[in-house]
């Protein structure tokens, strides 16, 4: 018998995946974890039902999420990482020994401890002298932080469940607070598609765009999230992203990438026009 994992991304289309083998089920206290695995996309991981992480293209997610902020500022040196359980985006800022420090905050240590043992490909630079972990809620964790981190990260789900919290005014303007006078925030920002991702992507970068003042989005293409178009978002108290960018400095580093580069960095700010009326609409 055939073995398939589904999705609904949306009431009237679904996504499947041929599964070779169901490796791992549990339930935490804030979300069922399952991991499987197949021949096209290796090892995935889902949470309540929904695609977070595979073998195969969690490449173009975590280096579109890590290297943005990083050849734009290239003396980054404190970051903050809220979310991010299976450690993909950890594992990109590792790559950089000018930083000194990275706090991940992740909810749900279940997610960690799963990635930890079957998504080596993610997880391997969790144990980094670099890296401090803290399991507890990152809305709780950025409170009262002033002027600590040059880079914050939200590598959050989706505004549902324990990801609720990681969307509201109140979250960003503690981050706001939280970093450097050249800080930056990138966070996942949803996407234009379809009704109810479109909806999120807009009030995101509608709070976001009143409390930064240099407040962007940016694209990238991922063939297993709904619709395969999904955005990220860049705000900075004092750096612009296509303005600032350091693109020699940054290709100086010589970092071996798969999907980001310096001349895409740039285009990813180009949106569809769609898109732009979308974010740019009251």
């Amino acid at each position: 018998m055939e073995f398939w994992y589904t999705e609904d991304h949306t009431d009237e289309v679904k996504f499947s995946i041929k599964v070779d083998k169901h490796i791992y089920s549990e339930n935490s206290d804030f979300q069922r974890l399952d991991i499987f695995e197949s021949k096209e996309f290796g090892r995935f991981l889902t949470l309540d039902g929904l695609m977070m992480v595979n073998e195969k293209d969690e490449f173009i997610y975590h280096d579109m999420i890590s290297h943005v902020s990083m050849a734009v500022n290239t003396n980054i040196k404190k970051v903050l990482v809220i979310g991010g359980g299976d450690g993909g985006t950890v594992r990109e800022l590792t790559r950089y020994k000018t930083i000194e420090k990275i706090d991940m905050v992740e909810i749900d240590e279940l997610v960690v401890r799963a990635s930890q043992k079957y998504l080596h490909y993610t997880a391997c630079k969790l144990e980094d002298e670099r890296v401090n972990l803290y399991f507890e809620d990152g809305i709780e964790f950025v409170k009262g932080k002033e002027s600590e981190y040059d880079l914050i990260i939200v590598d959050s789900t989706d505004p549902i469940g324990p990801g609720e919290g990681l969307f509201t005014t109140e979250f960003y303007t503690n981050c706001y607070k939280a970093l450097s006078e050249e800080g930056i925030l990138i966070n996942q920002n949803e996407s234009a598609y379809y009704e109810t991702n479109a909806r999120e992507a807009k009030r995101a970068h509608n709070k976001i765009k009143n409390i930064f003042p240099i407040a962007m989005a940016y694209q990238y293409h991922i063939p297993t999230y709904p619709a395969g178009h999904w955005l990220f978002g860049f705000a900075s108290k004092a750096l612009h992203p296509i303005d600032d960018l350091k693109a020699e400095d940054w290709n100086s580093l010589g970092l071996k990438t798969k999907y980001y580069n310096t001349e895409l960095h740039k285009g990813a700010f180009g949106l569809p026009n769609y898109i732009k009326e979308l974010l740019e609409s009251e």
